[in-house]
């Protein structure tokens, strides 16, 4: 897993074919608004987090983020543990996002 600040993970993702945008926040926050594109599993369903994690093509490369950096950076960790290779975290999340949201 890889920290990467709101630039970085923008440049890297959009340069990136491989790309899969995922937001790990609960349904209620995803209302508020999310970076389109993104795919959405909320981190707190536990087990129903992991089961759907493990339907996900390992070979993609995943740039997750939440509310604050947090709950992603576990996601992150959860999907290494379940054999995902590439994961980005995106520092500060969705609050110090500047970007497009839908």
């Amino acid at each position: 897993m890889a920290d990467l600040t709101q630039h970085a993970w923008t440049v890297q993702s959009k340069n990136d074919s491989n790309a899969v945008l995922l937001d790990v926040r609960t349904d209620e926050e995803v209302e508020e608004g999310k970076i389109p594109t993104a795919l959405h599993i909320d981190i707190y369903k536990g087990q129903g987090f992991i089961d759907e994690i493990n339907q996900l093509d390992k070979s993609k490369t995943y740039y997750v983020y939440c509310r604050s950096g947090k709950r992603s950076a576990q996601a992150c960790e959860i999907m290494r543990q379940s054999g995902f290779e590439n994961t980005h975290n995106l520092l500060g999340g969705i609050l110090e996002w500047t970007g497009d949201v839908e």
